[in-house]
């Protein structure tokens, strides 16, 4: 470990020979090579920690990348009208006109509203107790309204002209399981009211409609003449120009309701969307917190590790330093070792992380979405892990004197 340098070849000074990078990894992997399984088992632990944290944000991310094609494919231009509350505290009524008043709104291209049947309940047959409702409720629809919210069929067809002036009725996702009801045909029917209805159709969730996913929707028409519906909207859904939907939102009040524009609500389902997004956010920051407490139970077992070593190894540091190694090579060797097993569980915990992100995106039909920030960012917190870890251990051994080490053994 010693090398001769002076001028004119003659030995002037004795100096260390100096490691090289291939040189630093060699010793530094002779621990690991000759403790495998402890070695194995501190890198798990620290592994563990990072595959909880790029799983965390992998699910995380390709649950948003899920929701924003989701509104993609939907649209962020649907706004909703509600009936509000009267100075009095009572429940307000939309006028009869405010649906085709809204239609006039120039950006406003798409319109359609719903209108809850009162007291009147949905049952899978008339033997049902009343009081067994379900929370499931009856509504009446405009043909238009599968078009104005995006909703999907997920079996049968959508009300017409023709079925929606007949006891016929297309069920919400929700409402159909708690039916029991898979299929829709003319054999299927549900209890309404006192009358019979034939499902026809059953919707898929309607991401930005769910108010229609626990209910039995029936033709404006056949509300009227079955249920004895009243004729007022408790629902208009608006689908405006991209451009002008800040606009519209600003003026949909006055127009459904000019004699009391204070008695109506306005609002844009895709925000609460987003605010379900943020409060995911919000969990995936406990979950990473979580991992991060993972990770330094892992470092912890990594700096226990390498103690235990330099305290197994000291004839090997003596018989080092007798030879000519200088302590800051004896420091660079077990920090080495300490940065080899951290960097082993930081990449192991990286791809078994990553096949679990892969794992659970395909099992719910989710683009997957690992971030590099996350991976890289996993690898370099436990190499800093594994370098502190590392610290103290090296500095331990670098401190023990060439007699101290062997005469100890």
């Amino acid at each position: 470990m010693v090398a001769f340098a002076g001028a004119r070849g003659e030995p002037s000074a004795l100096r260390p020979a100096r490691m090289w990078p291939r040189d630093v990894l060699k010793v530094g992997a002779v621990g690991l090579r000759t403790r495998p399984m402890r070695a194995f088992l501190s890198a798990l632990g620290i592994a563990i920690g990072i595959a909880a944290m790029v799983a965390v944000v992998g699910i995380s991310s390709s649950s948003r990348a899920e929701l924003d094609r989701t509104l993609a494919a939907l649209g962020t231009n649907l706004l909703t009208v509600t009936p509000g509350s009267t100075m009095t505290g009572e429940e307000a009524q939309l006028p009869y006109e405010a649906e085709s008043m809204v239609g006039r709104i120039a950006p406003v291209h798409t319109v359609s509203a719903v209108g809850l049947v009162d007291d009147v309940k949905v049952y899978r047959s008339d033997r049902v107790p009343e009081s067994e409702t379900g929370g499931l409720s009856a509504y009446a629809v405009r043909t238009g309204l599968r078009q104005a919210v995006g909703a999907e069929l997920a079996s049968g067809s959508w009300l017409n002209e023709a079925t929606g002036s007949f006891p016929a009725t297309v069920l919400g996702a929700k409402a159909a399981q708690r039916l029991g009801i898979g299929h829709a045909g003319p054999g299927t029917q549900v209890y309404i009211g006192g009358r019979w209805f034939t499902v026809v159709g059953i919707l898929k969730p309607a991401a930005l409609a769910p108010e229609l996913d626990s209910g039995a929707l029936v033709g404006w028409p056949a509300a009227q003449k079955e249920l004895s519906f009243d004729g007022h909207p408790t629902r208009i859904y608006t689908r405006a120009d991209e451009a002008n939907v800040e606009a519209v939102q600003g003026v949909l009040g006055a127009t459904a309701n000019p004699e009391s524009p204070n008695e109506v609500e306005v609002s844009r389902p895709s925000d609460a969307l987003a605010a379900q997004q943020a409060a995911g956010e919000a969990f995936t920051g406990l979950l990473l917190g979580l991992g991060a407490v993972a990770l330094l139970v892992g470092g912890v077992g990594v700096a226990n590790t390498m103690v235990i070593s330099v305290l197994e190894r000291r004839a090997e540091i003596g018989l080092r330093r007798s030879l000519g190694a200088t302590r800051g090579q004896i420091r660079t060797q077990f920090l080495a070792e300490s940065l080899l097993l951290s960097a082993l569980g930081g990449a192991g915990g990286a791809f078994i992380g990553t096949l679990v992100t892969f794992g659970y995106a395909f099992s719910q039909d989710w683009p997957t979405v690992v971030p590099m920030w996350a991976v890289l960012g996993g690898v370099g917190a436990t190499l800093l892990i594994g370098a502190v870890a590392g610290l103290y251990p090296a500095i331990r051994a670098s401190r023990l004197s060439p007699t101290e080490a062997l005469a100890a053994q």
